[in-house]
């Protein structure tokens, strides 16, 4: 049976952790270790693990360093042969970890990604990431009953996958330029582009509580959101492609809806200071990557939802 490492992020989220880490307690694979990278929560977080979950490792950094820096912090700090990550306000059933791995049994393959649902509702989260033509990404089947047909699977999600360590360690982990959100969908991309492949792991659920550590719809949200836009937009050289007019519209929309309904710049100005820190060697997409039944239509009315 191979060994795991389940990673968890937190910052400012102590009893939402409890929560996780209870649910991860009793867990059926038989050989994990849980690694908790408090980001300087600065609410007793590290205490209350250390007091109620003896047996999970704990990792204090010194400031909040963000999704990606924590992350790989935490990977670095294991030796499991696959590593999990877990976002701090999710709770798996029981089989999760077991069945989230079950995949990587093929050699060929180095990501998985979980499914999560929507509290209440029994309806998906998230199963993965599908992107559009232009790059843009969205939550797969978000919204719709698991059983339903999902879309092109692009990666898994950060807040629920698996990763292969050799292929985690050959791809540098995640890119500590995004402090959160996009650094998964590049991770992926990455290793598609290396030559591995992609699974999904319909049996390993979890209730997603949703948007706890930025706040959903947040102004930091919207920042970090469109610094990751503004970055992967560069780095894969969307706007020197075919898909750059529709790319440049969808943008427009973005920046125009946050000017007129938020009265603020930060959609632009975030996707700015991305595009800036994106100079550099350009990456490439693979074209398996990429779902391209998500036309113009399908792109806005997913803009829209939340």
């Amino acid at each position: 049976m191979a060994s795991v490492d389940v990673v968890i992020p937190t910052w400012r989220g102590r009893d939402l952790l409890a929560g996780c880490l209870e649910h991860l307690s009793g867990q059926t694979h038989p050989d994990m270790q849980v690694i908790v990278v408090d980001n300087a929560s600065g609410d007793g977080t590290a205490e209350m693990v250390r007091e109620r979950f003896p047996a999970v490792r704990v990792i204090e950094m010194p400031d909040n360093v963000g999704f990606g820096r924590a992350v790989n912090a935490g990977v670095r700090a294991g030796h499991g042969e696959f590593v999990v990550l877990l976002n701090n306000d999710v709770e798996v059933e029981p089989q999760f970890v077991a069945a989230i791995v079950a995949p990587l049994a093929d050699d060929g393959i180095a990501m998985v990604a979980g499914l999560t649902l929507i509290p209440g509702s029994g309806l998906v989260d998230a199963f993965g990431i599908e992107v559009d033509p232009t790059l843009a990404a969205y939550n797969r089947l978000r919204g719709r009953d698991p059983g339903n047909r999902p879309g092109v699977l692009a990666g898994p999600s950060g807040g629920a996958a698996a990763y292969r360590r050799s292929a985690w360690d050959e791809a540098g982990g995640l890119d500590e330029t995004l402090f959160a959100y996009g650094e998964d969908l590049d991770l992926a991309l990455r290793m598609r582009a290396a030559g591995w492949r992609v699974a999904d792991a319909p049996e390993a659920r979890g209730v997603h509580l949703g948007g706890a550590s930025v706040g959903v719809g947040s102004p930091w949200q919207r920042r970090l959101g469109g610094f990751a836009r503004g970055y992967l937009l560069r780095r894969y050289g969307v706007l020197r492609g075919r898909q750059a007019v529709r790319a440049l519209i969808f943008e427009a929309l973005v920046v125009g809806w946050g000017l007129v309904r938020h009265r603020t710049l930060v959609p632009l100005t975030a996707r700015v200071a991305g595009w800036r820190a994106g100079a550099g060697e350009r990456r490439s997409v693979p074209a398996d990557a990429i779902d391209r039944s998500i036309g113009w239509r399908e792109s806005f009315d997913r803009l829209r939802r939340p």
